[in-house]
């Protein structure tokens, strides 16, 4: 039986036919290359929540809202959070997505611009000269993901 790609993770054809049955809100869709992929249906909105940042407005799901709840203590390390957690805070303080390299976010606050990037053994935060601030150079910060939560966001958004 011939193996086909959904969303990241292999499948026989067979499940394809279940996916289709047990999920109906989503379709497959054919495009005109292989492989198949699984995606939300168009009639399907996720309901996003508008909060206030230190930086700016930003929009937040229900998805996110929820892994917000769901965040450990602010005092236990970062590894002690799932990915989830880590995205939906980084959205909180006002950080957004890279869309070419998902494990990379962006800030511009008023009197600074940084680029944080999740990487396998600390979290880098990249502070940039073309910034507000006209640094003489990036600054780069790395910090474990041992450290708590609460002591990284101090310090991240303490700036340059």
């Amino acid at each position: 039986m011939p193996a086909i790609f959904i969303s990241n993770s292999i499948f026989l054809s067979s499940a394809v036919i279940k996916i289709s049955t047990f999920c109906p809100n989503f379709i497959i869709s054919k495009p005109s290359f292989y492989p198949k992929t699984l995606s939300p249906h168009p009639s399907i909105r996720r309901r996003k929540t508008l909060i206030l940042s230190k930086s700016s407005e930003i929009e937040l799901s229900s998805d996110d809202l929820e892994w917000i709840s769901k965040l450990p203590d602010k005092k236990k390390p970062l590894y002690s959070h799932s990915l989830p957690c880590i995205e939906a805070w980084l959205k909180k303080l006002g950080f957004y997505q890279s869309r070419e390299d998902r494990a990379v976010w962006f800030i511009e606050k008023h009197d600074w611009h940084a680029h944080l990037s999740l990487d396998v053994t600390d979290l880098c935060i990249r502070y940039l000269k073309s910034g507000p601030v006209n640094l003489e150079k990036d600054v780069e910060r790395r910090f474990s993901y041992a450290l708590s939560r609460e002591d990284i966001e101090n310090a991240i958004l303490g700036g340059p």
